[in-house]
This record gives C-alpha cells, sequence and structure tokens, in this order.
C-alpha cells in the first residue's frame, strides 16, 4: 500500500503517507494550555508519518472558542513542549496549526469584546458554543489596517513559539472559515483597500503571513490548509478557482513543506461555479507535496495516492478513534468507531480511552 510507504515531507522522513489531520478537542484548561491527557493523546498516535495538531490559537484575541490552547504565554509553550518531545520519542513528527478564529467566535468568550473580522459582516443561520450555552453570532468589528499588520505579526511569532516548543514545523489554518479564509471569501471580505475587491487583493493577507512564517523559521518547515469548496461558517468563493489557483501559483514561490487540502462536498445545483474534485483541480498547480483531506477510508485513501497529485492522505475521525490506525490499515483490521458525544470537551473518556488492536 502506498499509504503504508515512507514519504520525505518538508525536512523529515515520514515513516508513512497517513496524516493525522488537525481536530478541535477542546482539552485546555481555561488559559489555553494544555495538560498530561494532551500528552498521552498525541503520544497514543504517533504511529501516523505526520501529525498536524489541533488548531493552536495565536494570540488571545485570536481565540474564538473555550477550552481551546494557545501558544503564545510561556506557560503554554512549555505545555506543547512537553508534547512534541514525547512524540518524538515515540519516532513522530508533529507540526502546529496555527489559528486566529476571526469572526467564528464570540464576545462572551472573549472577556466582552466583540470578534474581529476582515468586514463587519456576520455568520448568519449558526450558533457558536460558549461557556454559556449555544449563542447567535455577533456582527465582528471590521480590522484596520494597522490591526491586521499586528495580526501578521501574531502569526509569525506563534511560528517563533511553535519552533521553541518543539514542534518540526507550522500549518496555517486558511481553511474552513476561520480569519485567513474570510480575506480569501468575497461573502466576508467586502473590503476597498489593499486586502479586498480583486482575486490579488483577497490573497495578500495570507500571503504576507506565509512570506513572514517562512522567513522567520526556514525553508521546509511552513505549510498551509486551504478548503476551496467549503461553505461551512458562511464562506462562499464567486470564482473559486481563479482565487485558489492564484493562490497556490504564489505558494509555489515559497519553500513550503506542503499544501493541505481539503476536498469538501457541496451541493452542486448552488455552486456550479465550484469545481468537482478540489485535489485534481488545484492539487496538480502545486509544485509542493499535496496532503488530501476529507472523508477518506483505507480504499479511497490508496486510490487517491494511486492517482499520484497527493502525496499523503490525512485522517481526522478515524485517527481519533483508532490511535493505531496505520497498524489496522497495514492488517484491513476492523476500525472503531468515534463517540461523537465525547468528541469536543469533557475528560478522558472519548479522548485517551480508544482501544489499541492488541488491548
Amino acid at each position: 500500500m502506498i499509504l503504508l510507504e515512507q514519504i520525505k515531507m518538508g525536512n523529515a522522513i515520514l515513516n508513512n503517507s497517513m496524516a493525522m489531520a488537525p481536530m478541535t478537542r477542546s482539552r485546555a484548561n481555561m488559559e489555553g494550555v494544555v495538560g498530561e491527557s494532551t500528552i498521552l493523546y498525541y503520544t497514543q498516535r504517533a504511529s501516523a508519518g505526520l501529525i498536524i495538531s489541533e488548531a493552536i490559537n495565536i494570540s488571545k484575541q485570536a481565540t474564538g472558542s473555550p477550552l481551546t490552547p494557545g501558544l503564545y504565554t510561556q506557560e503554554q509553550i512549555s505545555a506543547w513542549k512537553k508534547v512534541t518531545q514525547a512524540v518524538h520519542e515515540k519516532g513522530g513528527t508533529i507540526y502546529a496549526q496555527l489559528w486566529h478564529t476571526g469572526r467564528v467566535g464570540h464576545s462572551l468568550v472573549k472577556n466582552g469584546e466583540l470578534p474581529f473580522a476582515p468586514s463587519a459582516i456576520g455568520i448568519q443561520g449558526q450558533q457558536h458554543f460558549t461557556m454559556e450555552g449555544m449563542k447567535d453570532y455577533e456582527t465582528p468589528r471590521a480590522l484596520t489596517l494597522e490591526e491586521i499588520k499586528q495580526i501578521v505579526v501574531d502569526f509569525k511569532q506563534a511560528a517563533v513559539n511553535a519552533m521553541e516548543a518543539g514542534f518540526d514545523g507550522v500549518e496555517l489554518h486558511a481553511a474552513f472559515g476561520y480569519l485567513p479564509n474570510q480575506f480569501l471569501a468575497d461573502s466576508s471580505n467586502h473590503r476597498n483597500d489593499d486586502y479586498g475587491g480583486s482575486v490579488e487583493n483577497r490573497n495578500r493577507f495570507v500571503l504576507e503571513v506565509m512570506q513572514e512564517i517562512v522567513s522567520t523559521i526556514g525553508e521546509n518547515k511552513a505549510a498551509i490548509r486551504l478548503s476551496p469548496t467549503s461553505t461551512y461558517n458562511n464562506i462562499t468563493h464567486q470564482q473559486p478557482v481563479e482565487q485558489f489557483t492564484s493562490l497556490i501559483e504564489h505558494l509555489n514561490k515559497l519553500p513550503l513543506s506542503y499544501v493541505h487540502l481539503m476536498k469538501v462536498p457541496f451541493p452542486a445545483d448552488k455552486f456550479p461555479q465550484y469545481p468537482v474534485d478540489t485535489i485534481e483541480t488545484f492539487g496538480k498547480i502545486s509544485i509542493h507535496p499535496v496532503i488530501a483531506n476529507c472523508g477518506y477510508t483505507r480504499e479511497t485513501g490508496e486510490a487517491e495516492l494511486q492517482k499520484g497529485i497527493a502525496k499523503m492522505i490525512s485522517y481526522g475521525t478515524l485517527f481519533l478513534a483508532n490511535p493505531d490506525l496505520p497498524k489496522r490499515f497495514e492488517l484491513n483490521a476492523e476500525l472503531n468507531q468515534a463517540d461523537r458525544a465525547t468528541m469536543y470537551g469533557g475528560k478522558d473518556q472519548g479522548y485517551i480511552d480508544y482501544p489499541f488492536l492488541n488491548n
């Protein structure tokens, strides 16, 4: 199986072509610090060729959901250092996913402060989890140019902090409707300055962040996650092919370790402008290794790699429920089923108690 073959990704030789996708688990404390259970959670899954951490807030302002981890205080950095050391001792490779939620948050989570976004456009038809229950989204405050520049600096500093914490690299979360994705999408970005309007201007924020990260932590240590067809969090693109083709062509000029593409299904009748196959359309443009993500199984993941565009497949829920997923794929063994009730928040149940094959 190609899935079980070694692969060079960035500066590392990975044990197999299976990545553990980033998954929010909401197990940090109120100060955004991860604990002993998180160390065990990741080390249990160190047989993944590459672990991409859950999304990690780059600053206090970036935080949108309670009990999610950060990477902007020394206590947070020290806690993550224990995680990366344990993963490395098991022979694993781990990247930090850097996160700014933008408008996907609530003032109840942000000490009364409204979320920031490219434009003052709120999310409709969804609610957000807070410690006081589910709440309707608020209308965010539009970022000033000075604030945008500061967030670019915050991403840069978070990348520095990630390397101090022992991560092998970082992945910018520019997917699924969070702040970088909000800049990319014309549904959430109505700016008329250098960061809005044209395809080039909507790409500007993401490219500035990536350029700063690369210049700071070096070659083949930075990566990016994109979701060109996801409509989650009220994200839509009128010209997705033009938008992401241009973005990836610019990313080709940077020494990245990979591009992580989410192959998100969408209602074709409502979005005829969207490409049917994200990996086929955008993956072949990238000169960097492509990681394909979204709903893959053992069989469909292998078939995707056989096509030759994607070099790795990332698995989310399957890795959550099966800490020894590569071994199970190797033996074509039965898979544990994920308990959706314990995915977000809680303690060790549904976090570190999924059985291994030999248990």
